[in-house]
């Protein structure tokens, strides 16, 4: 059973997303919080696997209520939102959400969604993937790891399984590329991603990107 944590100031949102995920048998909503600073109080009371957060709520804010889960023993957390502002998804991204989704993402998207970030897959909405991508790659720095740096931390291995996350390829895609268990790859990503100075797999693959372990296509449709 995957244990739900929602926050969203809005009751009718709230209630709302709380009735979507609470009718999937494998989810289970154990609070929902309607500000930032009741997020993070519930989060430390309750543990849950995965944190719904909304990105502009009362007191702390979904990003800095983000930075928090994610320091020390990281939380999961999906950031769900009615902006694609970009300073809203490079920060929720920079402070180590597991995924960021529109508000208006179809029902089935959100609870599967949900289901990735419990699993350790990030997932971003399909709308802002190129855009978040060439922005890291042409302007932002995310960490000061360089790609000599990283050829220097990160073993043989480690870099193989960093250019399939690379290509989107989930935990269980990967080990069948590399013939290994699961169990192996989710050991090799926890140690890799301190290495690379990330705090999710979304951040190693804009790392990867912007280090062009992979490079980004021209196509800016």
């Amino acid at each position: 059973m995957i244990r739900v944590l929602v926050a969203d100031d809005q009751a009718l949102v709230r209630t709302g997303l709380t009735t979507l995920l609470a009718a999937e048998p494998d989810l289970e909503v154990v609070g929902a919080a309607a500000d930032g600073d009741e997020a993070l109080a519930m989060a430390h009371e309750l543990a849950p696997d995965v944190v719904c957060l909304d990105i502009r709520m009362p007191g702390r804010t979904g990003i800095e209520v983000t930075r928090e889960l994610t320091a020390g023993t990281p939380v999961p957390v999906l950031i769900l939102t009615t902006f694609d502002l970009d300073d809203y998804v490079f920060g929720a991204l920079e402070a180590g959400a597991a995924g960021f989704l529109l508000k208006d993402s179809d029902p089935a998207t959100i609870v599967a969604a949900v289901r990735q970030v419990a699993a350790g897959h990030g997932t971003v909405d399909h709308t802002l993937t190129r855009r978040i991508l060439r922005e890291f790659v042409d302007r932002r720095r995310l960490h000061p790891v360089s790609a000599g740096r990283g050829d220097t931390v990160l073993t043989p291995r480690e870099r193989e399984i960093l250019a399939l996350l690379a290509q989107g390829m989930s935990n269980e895609e990967i080990a069948g590329s590399l013939v290994v268990e699961v169990s192996t790859v989710k050991s090799h990503l926890a140690r890799m991603l301190p290495k690379l100075g990330v705090r999710s797999r979304l951040q190693a693959v804009v790392w990867a990107y912007q280090n062009h372990v992979v490079t980004v296509s021209d196509d800016r449709s």
